[in-house]
């Protein structure tokens, strides 16, 4: 663990005065045994969350100081979404930092973008709760510069350009239906079938509302009309 510590201080780019946060933002509570689930990483996750959501809306109305509410809203809407959050993880090698129980690393959890998105968010709240607002902030915008330019108009999530889209096509609303869900309760997985206008698309997520996001994104990539 001590290197997986010493990788994610790297990723990181902050040397922890107080390991033991960085311990438990790295911890899935797959690892930990009952009476030791307080330690795992979903209390660091919470204050990461807001701590990523302050972080992004300032710097969000520093770049794009002629926005209004509603399109500096979708920023950051998907600045901060489980997709993005699991894919900047995967980018900076975190998921091999991760402690998750080796019957949970044998089903693929590590690999998840629930659990990878938990575990950044966790790394954020860590960050703050060890070094401060400014610690997180420098992390976040180092981390997060190419998702943040590489959205040149405010982006649209993919269920709302997907309704848009049926609309402007005189169809009837995409309809979502939940086809599958596996998974321990700790980390489940939904799989979701869209339909719209005799065309289907379907998705897979750590929730239902990510998982009815990709089954729209997926539709949209098909009829070439992604957001």
């Amino acid at each position: 663990m001590v290197d997986g510590l010493e990788a994610a201080e790297v990723i990181l780019g902050h040397h922890f005065t107080r390991p033991a946060l960085l311990r438990e933002a790295l911890t899935h509570r797959s690892a930990l045994s009952g009476r030791h689930r307080r330690a795992s990483n979903e209390r660091l996750e919470f204050v990461g969350d807001r701590v990523l959501g302050l972080v992004m809306a300032e710097w969000l109305a520093e770049r794009f100081p002629d926005e209004q509410e509603g399109a500096l809203g979708r920023r950051l809407a998907y600045l901060v979404s489980q997709p993005v959050l699991a894919e900047i993880a995967t980018a900076l090698a975190l998921p091999a930092a991760l402690a998750i129980a080796p019957g949970e690393a044998r089903a693929g959890v590590r690999k998840r973008a629930s659990v990878l998105a938990d575990a950044m968010e966790a790394a954020i709240g860590a960050l703050y709760l060890d070094a401060g607002l400014a610690a997180a902030r420098a992390f976040v915008r180092r981390a997060f510069e190419a998702a943040m330019t590489a959205q040149a108009e405010p982006p649209k999530d993919a269920k709302t350009a997907l309704q848009e889209w049926a609309q402007g096509h005189g169809l009837a609303l995409p309809l979502y239906e939940v086809t599958m869900r596996e998974g321990p309760p700790h980390a489940p997985v939904f799989a979701v079938r869209v339909s719209v206008g005799g065309r289907s698309g379907v998705g897979r997520a750590g929730t239902k509302q990510a998982a009815e996001q990709a089954a729209a994104a997926d539709l949209l990539r098909q009829i070439g009309a992604t957001p």
